[in-house]
């Protein structure tokens, strides 16, 4: 495989990266995190505006009709910034659901609304602590009605609507529902996580009504495609975190002098520098990878996406670990901004399964890989 991005998507890159530069500086970051909002509100009508999240969707629901080259570099510069806003969840997840599975009135209902920014979606599974699965689902639908609680889920406090896979009634195996959070019988607790400029909620249902979203006892099948497409795009996210945290430590460490040198001429810092860039460049030749894949819908997207989702997750946190010890003892204050990036490379390790959960789908992929 020989890929790189084009003219049209390098533009792009630069258009989001000035645009973020403007609107989402840390300032933007830190009101988020100190709690004075659940989101950067502002900061997601100007991303509407500027159609990034109507990038995929076809033009006859409102969107762009671009394709996920488009996305991921977008999200790349996203992830730069530290963005504080509901972007993977509505557009990764709940507009891919849609996309995917939903009725051609579903689709014409929710999908401008979400390209238009007006609308907030988000996707729901985990129902406790450790990997979840379609058999142990305890929350089920009956009669359109959904009961039972979700855990931590992402922005689920200013979602407008969720997708929430559910055990049928029926027996069927899970399925998976659309459901409108703005009834009775729907209710949000906040959760503390380490990063607080990303909302998080356990939710719980109690007779709310649920619309059927694709075929009944295809919810599961379907959830794991939909992550696999997620996790790319949350790899080039990670990726533009870890580069931003490589960044901001290089330039530190080029300023800052200690008995009359930079720090950034002590082996010691160009070693974490060095090591920082390798597994970088490393996370990238994979979410390149991961990228060529999911716009090419390759069959080979579950290996890619495992490779990809796994390659950043471990750069991120690296780089921005290092990018604290490199800053020494200033990096860890609050004052600092090297924190947003640690948050966030925590948070975002976690909100599609664990890394661990992530090497396992990457060894079953390449078993069967090997085996075809």
């Amino acid at each position: 495989m020989n890929f790189e991005f084009g003219e049209d998507q390098n533009l792009i890159r630069d258009q989001a990266r000035g645009f973020l530069n403007d609107n989402c500086p840390p300032e933007v970051v830190r009101r988020v995190l100190d709690g004075d909002e659940l989101y950067a509100e502002d900061l997601w009508k100007k991303i509407a505006e500027m159609g990034w999240t109507a990038t995929v969707i076809p033009e006859e629901y409102g969107g762009l009709g671009l394709s996920y080259l488009e996305l991921v570099v977008i999200a790349e510069e996203l992830g730069r910034a530290c963005a504080p806003v509901p972007f993977s969840s509505s557009v990764y997840l709940a507009t891919e659901a849609l996309l995917a599975a939903g009725s051609q009135q579903q689709k014409e209902t929710w999908l401008p609304k979400l390209a238009a920014g007006e609308c907030i979606g988000t996707l729901a599974y985990a129902e406790g602590a450790g990997q979840t699965c379609a058999a142990g689902l305890a929350v089920s639908v009956t009669d359109g009605k959904i009961s039972g609680s979700k855990v931590v889920v992402a922005d689920a406090q200013i979602a407008d609507m969720m997708i929430v896979v559910a055990s049928s009634a029926g027996g069927d195996g899970a399925s998976m529902y659309l459901v409108a959070m703005d009834q009775s019988g729907v209710s949000c607790e906040a959760v503390k996580t380490i990063d607080p400029s990303r909302n998080h909620a356990n939710v719980t249902f109690d007779g709310a009504t649920a619309q059927l979203l694709g075929n009944e006892g295809e919810g599961w099948a379907g959830l794991e495609r939909i992550l696999d497409r997620a996790a790319v795009m949350i790899a080039w996210e990670q990726l533009g975190g870890s580069d931003a945290c490589l960044e901001m430590a290089i330039n530190y460490a080029m300023g800052r002098y200690a008995f009359g040198r930079s720090i950034a001429s002590y082996q010691a810092i160009k070693h974490k520098l060095a090591d920082m860039y390798v597994k970088n460049t490393l996370a990238r030749s994979n979410a390149y990878y991961g990228a060529w894949a999911l716009n090419s819908d390759a069959d080979e997207l579950p290996l890619a996406a495992a490779t990809a989702r796994v390659g950043s997750t471990q750069a991120f946190y690296y780089a921005s670990k290092e990018n604290i010890q490199t800053h020494g003892g200033m990096g860890f204050t609050w004052e600092f901004d090297c924190q947003f990036y640690y948050r966030r490379s925590k948070v975002l390790a976690v909100v599609i399964g664990s890394e661990g959960q992530w090497q396992e789908k990457l060894i079953q992929a390449t078993d069967q890989t090997n085996a075809a």
